[in-house]
């Protein structure tokens, strides 16, 4: 990726993105919904499919000259069906929030009732908030934990989809950490007589490797983003049975979008293929390991670990016990050099921009090779810039321990954007 003619024109973005480079090198990327993309995955983001007009769909475009981009488009596709196992699959959203707006759109009317997990408890802003157009457009019942187990409590649910009826029910999350169980959500859905919608944005890389039970099966709809666990670009992905199929296309366009972005939709593909690979099945078991030996060493070290533990590739840690808040916690971590997200958890008593909890991934780091013997090193890290974050001298440590880990596991070796 020769960058000169970037540095000609703009020196100043290139400035920037060279800065980004050298921080998700330097540092280590702790958020659970972020990763690092091939080098192939870059290309295909860099390429002229930026340049085409594509509305519609491969074979039936509104414009002419789609030959190319209707073979990016259906190889997407298609190597999306071949992974999650779908009848079928619109891979033109923009992002995941796109993407369940488009199955709302095109299954549902304004006023009608929708039940999806709280934000606050571990769901996502597309699945009722207030201040979402899903909480803008639809009358939302959300369900939450147990506050004792801090896991779904699928009887309290089936007991508030009796009650309120809801059109549709949405199952996924962005920061739960334990096994969904699809069928049950299944289960209550036809009780009720609800659609099903499942979003599998974080965990939809361990789901096509079998590392977390699919949805796909069950659910009338599945709707993903494309970068997080499947470690392709920036991007979102429906998937849902033949039945719906013409409703989601059209849901997705003329619904809520105009043309799509080939430039994406060819690095989507690029994605999808090599998350068919052996290769990716092994890095997926890794991140489980990784999330596992992390979580354990945290716990080990006094920090409470949101429901007990994790069965995924996240955990969220409860700092009400070392007098910390998820803001400050953030913070003073991002200056050793270790990005995270801070976080509600379950029935927090802090504002949502305080918070009493991280958010901790561990998809970027296992990317770069890592293991549990750097995760242990990780927790070691973290721990001890929370309890030592008012300490210069010990933090200026952790920063060169960070700077050395990093340096042993190096990303886009010879790229460089001045």
């Amino acid at each position: 990726m020769n960058m000169k003619k970037l540095r000609e024109v703009d020196p100043e973005i290139a400035q920037a993105i060279q800065g980004e480079l050298i921080r998700e090198r330097e540092k280590l990327e702790l958020i659970a919904s972020e990763n690092i993309v091939s080098r192939a995955v870059l290309e295909a983001l860099g390429s002229v499919g930026t340049n085409k007009y594509a509305e519609g769909y491969p074979g039936k475009r509104y414009y002419g000259g789609c030959e190319y981009v209707d073979v990016m488009e259906t190889l997407a596709i298609e190597r999306a069906k071949a992974l999650f196992k779908a009848d079928h699959a619109n891979v033109q959203p923009h992002s995941g929030a796109q993407a369940n707006t488009s199955v709302y759109f095109s299954v549902l009317d304004p006023g009608d009732t929708i039940m999806g997990m709280s934000l606050s408890h571990g769901g996502h802003l597309t699945h009722g908030h207030p201040l979402s157009i899903s909480g803008k457009y639809f009358k939302v019942v959300q369900y939450g934990v147990n506050q004792d187990s801090e896991m779904i409590d699928y009887q309290e649910i089936a007991r508030i989809a009796e009650e309120t009826k809801p059109k549709l029910i949405v199952a996924g999350a962005s920061a739960y950490p334990r096994i969904i169980d699809f069928v049950k959500f299944s289960e209550i859905a036809k009780s009720v007589g609800a659609y099903l919608m499942t979003d599998i944005a974080h965990i939809a890389g361990l789901i096509v490797t079998g590392f977390h039970p699919s949805p796909v099966p069950y659910a009338d709809f599945v709707t993903s983003t494309t970068h997080k666990t499947l470690r392709g670009p920036r991007g979102g992905l429906i998937l849902c049975k033949e039945e719906h199929a013409k409703n989601i296309d059209r849901g997705v366009f003329p619904g809520i979008q105009g043309g799509p972005l080939m430039h994406v939709i060819a690095a989507k593909a690029v994605a999808f293929k090599e998350d068919m690979g052996e290769d990716f099945k092994e890095y997926q078991r890794q991140v489980l390991k990784n999330a596992k030996k992390l979580c354990d060493v945290l716990s080990s070290k006094g920090l409470r670990i949101v429901s007990g533990g994790t069965d995924n590739h996240l955990m969220l840690v409860d700092l009400r016990p070392i007098n910390m808040t998820g803001k400050d916690a953030e913070a003073v971590l991002d200056k050793v050099g270790i990005t995270v997200n801070k976080n509600t958890i379950p029935f927090d008593p802090a504002k949502p921009f305080i918070t009493s909890g991280l958010r901790i991934g561990t998809p970027a780091v296992t990317t770069r090779g890592m293991k549990e013997p750097e995760m242990e090193i990780i927790g070691e890290l973290i721990y001890d810039t929370l309890i030592h974050s008012q300490e210069t001298n010990i933090l200026y440590e952790i920063i060169q321990k960070v700077e050395k880990l990093t340096g042993q596991f190096p990303i886009y070796e010879g790229l460089s954007y001045i």
